[in-house]
């Protein structure tokens, strides 16, 4: 039995520390996703951003890892998105699934006028002038992502790994190779068809991304889901709420 956990943006493998601390005992793989933060390689050939693409590269490392099926996957952020292609391309070889947003069923709601001020980082980030304001310098890195992390957690204080963060995001060319990300993947749709592995979905009660309200369509693309609100939680759910992870995975494991 393997746990396969996928990080965030902007974040790294060890966003999931205290969760794996959690399941003592259990089999788990934590991958650095490419082109994210220490999945940064300067020599690396131009990798392929996409949601699917992560997701064919993320089954063969598990076919490297003897991972054949009975797989649980978790994900936040792109991580869940990077789950979610996952689920759909290769489905039996997964029992279970723990999730955060986003999720199709979002739809066009993120491009309300109303929420310019909420994703407006998006856009951002896909701009030429992203990159030649931040990458490469650390201060700038540092000063952006603990802006994001403030702004985007329930508490204001930063992470226990920021300063690991932070030196990953910082080398020279690895800000900008996250960014990708948002230039190969616009929008939330997804393929035809509902997720069809029993899927527990994590939405935290305080996201100034998603709000709770967003979940009224996961019964349209999950046919086995379940909602779970994350009390006192912002966007990043591994890192401020490991307990809840962990109890999810463990509600998927025989």
């Amino acid at each position: 039995m393997t746990v396969v956990f996928l990080h965030g943006w902007p974040g790294l493998p060890s966003d999931y520390d205290d969760v794996v601390t959690h399941l003592s005992g259990q089999r788990v793989i934590v991958p650095d996703l490419s082109g994210f933060g220490a999945g940064f390689a300067s020599t690396s050939a131009p990798f392929d951003a996409t949601a699917a693409a992560h997701a064919d590269r993320l089954l063969s490392l598990l076919d490297d890892h003897g991972a054949a099926d009975g797989i649980v996957i978790v994900g936040y952020d792109i991580g869940s998105r990077i789950a979610q292609a996952a689920l759909r391309t290769a489905p039996h070889r997964f029992r279970g699934a723990v999730l955060t947003p986003a999720y199709p069923g979002i739809g066009d709601r993120a491009a309300s006028p109303a929420l310019a001020s909420t994703f407006w980082y998006q856009h951002f980030h896909r701009e030429p002038v992203a990159a030649a304001l931040i990458d490469g310098d650390e201060r700038a890195v540092r000063t952006y992502l603990t802006y994001i992390w403030e702004t985007w957690r329930a508490g204001a204080a930063p992470p226990p790994n920021l300063d690991e963060i932070v030196a990953a995001y910082a080398r020279p060319g690895a800000f900008a190779a996250s960014l990708q990300w948002y230039v190969a993947n616009r929008g939330y749709a997804a393929g035809e068809g509902p997720i069809t592995v029993p899927t527990t979905m994590l939405w935290p009660d305080r996201d100034p991304l998603f709000p709770v309200e967003w979940a009224d369509e996961l019964p349209k693309h999950f046919s086995d889901v379940r909602l779970e609100i994350v009390p006192r939680c912002g966007h990043f759910v591994p890192v401020e709420r490991p307990d809840a992870v962990a109890r999810a995975v463990r509600s998927h494991l025989p």
